[in-house]
C-alpha cells in the first residue's frame, strides 16, 4: 500500500468509477442538459464514489498483491 505502483493502480481503479457513475447520473436523467445541470450534485456523487473505490482499494490490500489494489 506505500509503493507508488499502489496508488497509481488505485487512481486509475477511482477515475474509472468516477467516468461510470458520471455516466450513470447522466444517462438517468432524460432531460440532461449541460447548460442546465446541477454540477454540485453530480461532482459530490463523483467525489463519493472515487473514495469508496479508494476505500474499496485499500481493503483489498491485505487480500491480494501487497503492490496491487485487486483482490486477485
Amino acid at each position: 500500500m506505500f509503493t507508488k505502483t499502489f496508488w497509481v493502480q488505485a487512481t486509475e481503479r477511482a477515475c474509472k468509477s468516477v467516468a461510470y457513475s458520471m455516466i450513470g447520473l447522466i444517462t438517468l436523467d432524460k432531460g440532461f442538459n449541460v447548460l442546465s445541470a446541477n454540477w454540485k450534485v453530480l461532482g459530490g456523487s463523483a467525489l463519493g464514489w472515487a473514495l469508496m473505490s479508494y476505500l474499496g482499494s485499500i481493503a483489498s490490500r491485505p487480500i491480494g498483491d501487497k503492490d496491487s489494489p485487486s483482490l486477485v
